[in-house]
């Protein structure tokens, strides 16, 4: 009895005496100040080499923040960035050119870091003002808009993006990172003014890392490029259960450009509904690509209006790169396990010239399509395997019999309907 008591009475002790060693760790909250029309970047530059880890960066409800120079974070650990009030880029585009310096917010790394916006519907906004440069299709020297790089255990919410200049969010580098929640609203007032790379979401290779377990949910894109894109270096990406309109797609790639050897693995789209956006579920790599794409999943789509529901194409170029290359080589990115299931929707084919053309015929023009096709697999001879298309359910706007192309040539398995330029004929894999 005796004895029990005395390791109780020795426990007891050892735990006080842990409690009064074990290190206390403080937390620091820095609130943003305001001059009103100064830039608010330097005051915050200065004060975060004290706020970089174990903090709270607070830019407070009821303020509108002048960020007319870029911020670029050092090393965070343990930090939350709260955007309760709104931010504004600089209207004068001049301005904003002659501080270019890749992403006007600009992550260099960390752990543990929240950035975080509001749910309040009048607060919480970042204004790009991109309209003014849309309107002259200003395109040089276009900064990026947050570079969330190299961060392990992240979480990016409830930010609110109006009218960007161009790309919106980056994860290039970073490992176990949230994305969810978020608006962006890259949507022009002035129909001959388009949005250019207004992409919401890359996930793309930075040097030699690319993004890896991210979890994107719920989230709302209306843009005029990507709605995601997912480049070289990425591996266990999930995207759900979200809006996107007026854009390019749930993409892959590009990839294999200049030869580059392309590694993607472990991706799946799934419960998203596409709006009047040139593609839905799109694949694209370049001729003369190396590398793998692998285990990618498009399931449970609905689109609406879309001339490519489902596009596959290993011939990508960029128009801003100039005429088509003019390439006789075999050699491309291979593509192994792709599964497209439960696409429901209407193909658009009536006639129709999308913001992005500037070229004739427009960039994204397929030779011999019809228009109708709910599926174009344009593929290279010995470079696929286990592609498979199935239950998949589209009309066309005018009523006319949904068509697919594929060269039976370039495809080893059943796909799902018959491979042809042709009318859309599923067959028992794809049933």
């Amino acid at each position: 009895m005796h004895r029990a008591f005395l390791s109780s009475l020795f426990l007891s002790y050892g735990l006080l005496f842990l409690q009064n060693t074990l290190p206390v760790v403080s937390w620091s909250t820095f609130i943003v100040s305001h001059t009103a029309g100064q830039d608010d970047t330097p005051a915050l530059t200065a004060a975060m080499a004290n706020y970089s880890s174990n903090s709270t960066i607070l830019f407070q409800k009821g303020i509108t923040y002048n960020i007319f120079t870029p911020i670029k974070f050092p090393t965070l650990t343990n930090v939350e960035i709260l955007i309760e009030g709104n931010l504004t880029y600089p209207t004068n585009i001049t301005a904003i050119q002659g501080a270019y310096s890749g992403a006007w917010f600009d992550f260099t790394g960390g752990t543990n870091v929240t950035l975080q916006g509001s749910t309040d519907p009048n607060w919480g906004w970042i204004d790009g003002h991109g309209q003014a440069w849309w309107n002259i299709n200003q395109q040089t020297n276009r900064p990026h808009g947050w570079a969330f790089s190299h961060i392990t255990n992240g979480v990016i919410r409830d930010l609110k993006l109006w009218k960007p200049i161009g790309w919106n969010f980056a994860t290039s580098g970073s490992n176990n990172v949230h994305i969810y929640n978020n608006i962006i609203l890259a949507v022009s007032d002035n129909s001959s003014a388009f949005p250019f790379n207004t992409i919401a979401y890359t996930i793309l290779l930075a040097f030699s890392a690319g993004g890896s377990n991210l979890l994107f949910e719920n989230n709302h894109v209306e843009n005029g490029d990507d709605c995601i894109t997912v480049g070289s270096g990425a591996i266990n990406i999930t995207v759900k259960n979200s809006y996107c309109a007026n854009g390019h797609g749930l993409s892959i790639g590009s990839l294999g450009e200049d030869g580059a050897v392309a590694d993607v693995e472990n991706v799946l789209f799934e419960n998203i509904v596409m709006a009047n956006c040139l593609y839905g579920a799109r694949f694209k790599s370049w001729t003369g690509g190396n590398g793998v794409a692998r285990n990618i999943t498009w399931k449970n789509i609905a689109f609406y209006n879309v001339p490519f529901p489902i596009y596959v194409t290993q011939n990508y170029w960029d128009q801003e790169d100039g005429p088509k290359p003019n390439s006789t080589t075999l050699n491309n990115t291979h593509i192994e396990d792709f599964l497209f299931e439960n696409f429901v929707g209407t193909v658009r084919d009536v006639p129709y010239v999308e913001g992005s053309c500037v070229t004739d015929p427009c960039w994204y023009a397929v030779t011999n399509a019809t228009g109708k096709e709910v599926i174009i697999l344009d593929l290279y001879p010995n470079t696929t395997s286990n592609i498979l298309a199935k239950d998949i359910f589209a009309k066309t706007e005018t009523g006319a019999r949904v068509a697919a192309m594929c060269d039976p040539t370039t495809i080893s398995n059943d796909v799902g309907f018959v491979c042809q330029d042709g009318p859309f004929i599923p067959t028992k894999a794809g049933l």
